[in-house]
């Protein structure tokens, strides 16, 4: 299992146990190629993720969200 990371702006767009499909898109950097994933349809957005840590699979399952005043982190897991 792969553990994610998204930012969420606003509440209520998915909840604990939803499944959920990401679109990756890529970033050629200085450091390098960098990942970032969006949870479909513009849920939320993930950081930039190494090369190396890029996702296989893209649906996975929501196990968390923090609410952190007025930014939602959402915590999702990939069968990887």
């Amino acid at each position: 299992m792969k553990h994610m990371e998204f930012r969420m702006e606003r509440p209520g767009l998915v909840k604990v146990g939803d499944e959920v499909e990401v679109r990756e898109s890529v970033l050629k950097t200085l450091q390098g190629t960098m990942y970032y994933y969006t949870i479909h349809p513009a849920v939320a957005m993930s950081g930039n993720i190494p090369a190396k840590d890029k996702l296989n699979d893209f649906h996975g399952v929501v196990t968390q969200i923090d609410d952190l005043e007025s930014l939602w982190t959402v915590h999702c897991e990939f069968k990887d």
